[in-house]
């Protein structure tokens, strides 16, 4: 496998791990980018970005991050808070009165950001279409009853987080939330990053596929045995309604749609630039950042069942849980991206890594891929 970019000498064993991972034949295209102390020691990218053959990933190749984009989404609200147009100890209806209804008066926007409002699924069943309408989307949550008690367990929201987050962003900044994201987040550091892909850079999007025969770990099984046979429980509905939401990754809807819990393309350099910029205090101050990656929910997850912690829209480090450890310093915050794509943070290190990739893994938290590929970079250093 022919490598691309560069890569400082000092990581070499990075990058040749890099190139291992296209010895599976079912690996196509992937990219990594590090960044330490703002600089870029390695920025990397192989194999393929299309469907058909000959369509090589570029440097500019985009891809779907699935919910690497919860991040910039959180980080989005904290600048709100920051200006003091939003509060996060207030209750969500405040800024969205609809959502007031079914028992919900009470949760906050924090709780919301911290996957402890109860709103991780819709249970009512919705047409496919009904994904690509905001509207009906953040009408049906407003209309939801929580499935917990808010504020005493968590549980993942794989998509509902982007109508709940995005919905009070555009209601206290007035744009619409991708829009908005973007404005607050990628544009003042030069990310190539989108939510809401214009028709013009379709071109540059990398084909997504899933890999075949690899089951996962043990918590991956367990959710998908979960999928498979109760089609009313909790973690059903959260990934399959609408049903569309596990078949439209390719789809030129789904990629025009601003749907900031799953649908922000960039890449490997964008991630690690987002990263980057929020050490350098380029995004939020220090209060906020420490906000954001302060501990604010931790244990058995309601959706994922599996162990889970969680600052604002973020995932906080677990170095003793095998599937859940970023592979460096245990203050490490980020977020993974369903299949694999990983983008996070080791303030320790002033360290900040982007890794993509086009062929979906099984697992249910952190990529064993990127893990290894992390791990390295630790040793390098």
């Amino acid at each position: 496998m022919t490598l691309n970019g560069h890569c400082d000498p000092r990581f070499t064993p990075v990058a040749d791990a890099f190139s291992a991972l296209f010895e599976d034949p079912q690996e196509r295209g992937a990219a990594l980018c590090i960044q330490i102390g703002g600089e870029t020691v390695v920025d990397l990218w192989a194999g393929s970005a299309g469907k058909e053959p000959g369509q090589d990933w570029q440097a500019d190749t985009l891809l779907n991050l699935f919910s690497c984009t919860k991040t910039f989404a959180a980080v989005a609200a904290l600048q709100l808070v920051g200006e003091g147009r939003l509060d996060l100890d207030a209750p969500v209806a405040r800024y969205w009165p609809e959502f007031e209804q079914a028992g919900k008066q009470n949760i906050t926007v924090r709780q919301l950001l911290c996957h402890r409002a109860g709103l991780p699924a819709i249970r009512e069943p919705l047409a496919p279409e009904a994904l690509y309408d905001w509207s009906t989307m953040t009408a049906a949550l407003a209309g939801e009853t929580p499935w917990w008690t808010p504020g005493t367990e968590h549980g993942y929201a794989p998509i509902t987080y982007g109508w709940l987050i995005g919905e009070v962003i555009r209601r206290v900044d007035g744009r619409e939330p991708g829009a908005a994201i973007i404005a607050r987040t990628a544009e003042p550091l030069g990310l190539d990053f989108h939510i809401g892909l214009d028709d013009a850079q379709f071109h540059r999007v990398a084909h997504i596929a899933r890999g075949k025969g690899n089951l996962g770990d043990a918590a991956a099984q367990r959710l998908l045995r979960t999928m498979m046979t109760d089609a009313a429980a909790l973690t059903t509905r959260a990934f399959t309604n609408p049903p569309s939401v596990l078949t439209s990754t390719n789809k030129p809807e789904w990629r025009r749609m601003s749907q900031p819990a799953a649908n922000g393309h960039g890449n490997a350099r964008s991630l690690a630039g987002f990263y980057t910029g929020l050490l350098q205090g380029r995004l939020l101050d220090e209060a906020l950042l420490a906000e954001l990656t302060r501990e604010h929910a931790v244990g058995e997850d309601r959706t994922l069942l599996t162990c889970t912690r969680f600052g604002l829209g973020c995932m906080l480090d677990q170095p003793s849980v095998a599937n859940a450890t970023y592979g460096l310093g245990p203050q490490a915050f980020g977020h993974p991206g369903a299949g694999g794509s990983i983008g996070f943070a080791d303030p320790e290190r002033e360290l900040a890594l982007g890794f993509v990739v086009n062929t979906l893994g099984p697992y249910v938290l952190m990529d064993p891929r990127a893990q290894r590929l992390a791990r390295l970079v630790g040793d390098c250093l």
